[in-house]
C-alpha cells in the first residue's frame, strides 16, 4: 500500500500521460537507479586481482601503475567528453528529423533512402581516407560537415535537403569510424593495458544512453522555443563545441608514415585484402551488420507496432523513448560485471568477449521472437501489450550491451594500421541490411518483420559463437600492423 501511494504521489508531479506509460517510465527509472548503485559498489574480479597484484609489487612498480591509471583516466575522460557531445548532437537531430521534413512537405522516404545509399556508396573508400589523412583530421572534417548539414536543414528546397542527406551519409561513416579508430590507436600508443579499453567502450555505451534521454528533453524544449528547426540549431552549437574539444588531440594514422607505400589506394586495397583474407575480421563485420541492421529495423518498427495495438490513453512516444534509452544505459552498466562473470566461471579471459557477444545476440533474438508470436494472426496471448513492451525494453538493454562488446571485439581483431578502412568496409553490408529492413517494414506484416529481425540476431549469435570453437590463439591486433 505504501508503495502504491508513493507511485501515485510521484505520478502527480509528472505530465498527464497514460498510466501504463508512467508505470513503465518509473519502473525503468527504479531499475536504472538500482543498477547504478550495484555497479558502483561491485568491482569485477579481474580488477580486484589487478589491485591485489599491485599491492604485492614493489612500491616503485605500484607507483608506476598508479601513474598509468591516472593517465588512462585523463585520456578516457577526454575522449568520452567529445563522444558524449557529438552523440547528444546526433540524437537531437534523429529525434526530430522526420517531423522537420514533414513540416516542409517533402518526400521523407526519398531523403532517408538517399542518406542510406550515400553511406553505402562512400563507406568502402572513406575508411582509407581516415587512415591515410589522420583520424584527428577526419574527426575535424566530421564536425565541419555536421555544421554544414544542419545549416542546410534550414532550407525547404528539396534539392538542398538531398545534398544534406548525401553529406549525411559521409558524416555518418566518419562518426562510426574516425573517433573509435583514433581512440583505439591512441590507447595503445600510450601503452595502456589492452583490457582497459573495454572500460572506455562501456562508459561510452552508458553515456550514449544518457545522451539519448537528455536529447529527448533538450530537443523538445528547443522545438517549443524555435520550432521544428530548433533541435538542429542546438546540434550546430554542440558540434562546434566538439570541434573545439577535438583540436587539442594528438594526430595518429593508419600505416606508419615512413612506409614505402602509404598512398590512399594502397590503404584501400590493403583494407579489402585484409578483410576478405582474415576470417576473424569478416565474421566480426558480418556479425556487426546483422545485429546493427536488425537494431535499426526495430527502430523503424516500434512506434507503428505500439500504435497498432491501440494502447489505452494513446502512445506518448517521448515517454516510451526515454524508458528505452534507460534500458540502453542499464545494458552499458551491466557489461563489465557480465564479462567478468563469463571470464571467471565459464571461459578464459581471452574468450569472454566472444561468449558475452554471442549470449547478448541470442537474448536479443529471443526478445524479438516475442512480438512475432504475440502479433501473429490467429494467435491469442494473454497480456500481449505488456509482453511486447517488455520485449522492446529487453532488446534495448541488449543494444546497450553489444555496443561495448562489439567495440572490444573490433579492437581485438582489427589491426590498428587499417582500422579506419576496415570499420567503413563493415558499414557496407550494414547499410544493405538497413535498406532491406526499411523496405521490409513497408511491404511485410509486422509479425514477419519481427521474425526477420529475430533471425538476424540469431544468425549474429551463431556466427559469433564460431569464435568459441577455435583453440588457436589470436595474434594481437597491435602486432598486425
Amino acid at each position: 500500500m505504501a508503495l502504491e501511494a508513493l507511485l501515485e504521489t510521484t505520478k502527480s508531479f509528472l505530465p498527464d500521460w497514460p498510466g501504463w506509460a508512467l508505470d513503465v517510465l518509473l519502473i525503468m527509472t527504479a531499475c536504472l537507479l538500482v543498477t547504478m548503485v550495484l555497479t558502483h559498489f561491485y568491482t569485477p574480479d579481474d580488477e580486484k586481482t589487478e589491485d591485489s597484484m599491485n599491492s604485492s609489487n614493489t612500491a616503485k612498480a605500484a607507483s608506476a601503475r598508479a601513474t598509468l591509471h591516472k593517465e588512462f583516466d585523463s585520456f578516457r575522460h577526454k575522449y568520452i567528453a567529445v563522444y558524449l557531445v557529438i552523440m547528444l548532437a546526433d540524437w537531437m537531430q534523429g529525434t526530430h528529423m522526420y517531423t522537420l521534413y514533414l513540416s516542409y512537405n517533402v518526400n521523407v522516404s526519398a531523403l532517408f533512402l538517399t542518406g542510406f545509399l550515400s553511406g553505402a556508396c562512400f563507406a568502402p573508400i572513406l575508411g582509407s581516407f581516415v587512415d591515410k589523412f589522420g583520424r584527428k583530421n577526419s574527426c575535424i572534417i566530421y564536425c565541419v560537415l555536421e555544421i554544414i548539414i544542419n545549416t542546410l536543414e534550414h532550407s525547404q528546397d528539396f534539392g538542398v535537403l538531398l545534398v544534406g542527406r548525401v553529406l549525411g551519409g559521409v558524416s555518418t561513416n566518419l562518426l562510426f569510424s574516425a573517433f573509435e579508430s583514433w581512440m583505439a590507436t591512441e590507447h595503445r600508443k600510450r601503452g595502456f593495458p589492452e583490457e582497459w579499453m573495454s572500460r572506455t567502450y562501456s562508459e561510452a555505451s552508458i553515456g550514449n544512453g544518457a545522451m539519448a534521454i537528455l536529447a529527448g528533453i533538450v530537443s523538445q524544449l528547443l522545438e517549443d522555443q524555435f520550432g521544428h528547426i530548433g533541435p538542429f540549431q542546438g546540434a550546430i552549437a554542440l558540434t562546434f563545441l566538439a570541434l573545439l574539444l577535438v583540436l587539442p588531440w594528438e594526430e595518429n594514422y593508419g600505416e606508419k608514415q615512413d612506409d614505402a607505400d602509404h598512398s590512399l589506394s594502397h590503404q584501400f586495397v590493403e583494407g579489402w585484402k585484409t578483410t576478405l583474407s582474415n576470417s576473424h575480421i569478416w565474421r566480426i563485420g558480418m556479425t556487426q551488420a546483422l545485429s546493427e541492421g536488425a537494431m535499426y529495423t526495430f527502430v523503424f518498427m516500434w512506434v507503428p507496432t505500439m500504435l497498432s495495438m491501440n494502447p489505452p490513453g494513446g502512445l506518448p512516444t517521448g515517454c516510451v523513448f526515454s524508458a528505452m534509452m534507460m534500458a540502453i544505459t542499464i545494458g552499458g552498466m551491466v557489461y563489465p560485471p557480465l564479462q567478468s562473470f563469463f571470464s571467471n566461471n565459464l571461459v578464459s579471459k581471452e574468450k569472454a568477449p566472444e561468449l558475452c557477444a554471442s549470449f547478448v545476440y541470442f537474448l536479443a533474438a529471443v526478445s524479438m521472437a516475442v512480438p512475432a508470436l504475440c502479433l501473429s494472426k490467429g494467435t491469442s496471448v494473454s497480456g500481449t501489450f505488456e509482453l511486447v513492451i517488455v520485449s522492446f525494453l529487453v532488446v534495448e538493454c541488449c543494444v546497450g550491451l553489444f555496443m561495448p562488446v562489439a567495440g572490444t571485439l573490433r579492437s581485438k581483431y582489427v589491426p590498428d594500421a587499417l582500422q579506419g578502412a576496415i570499420l567503413n568496409i563493415f558499414r557496407l553490408p550494414l547499410n544493405v541490411v538497413v535498406v532491406s529492413g526499411t523496405y521490409a517494414t513497408d511491404v511485410l506484416d509486422a509479425p514477419i518483420v519481427f521474425k526477420l529481425v529475430s533471425g538476424c540476431f540469431l544468425a549474429a549469435s551463431l556466427l559469433q559463437g564460431t569464435f568459441l570453437l577455435e583453440t588457436k590463439p589470436v595474434v594481437d591486433s597491435k602486432k598486425k600492423d
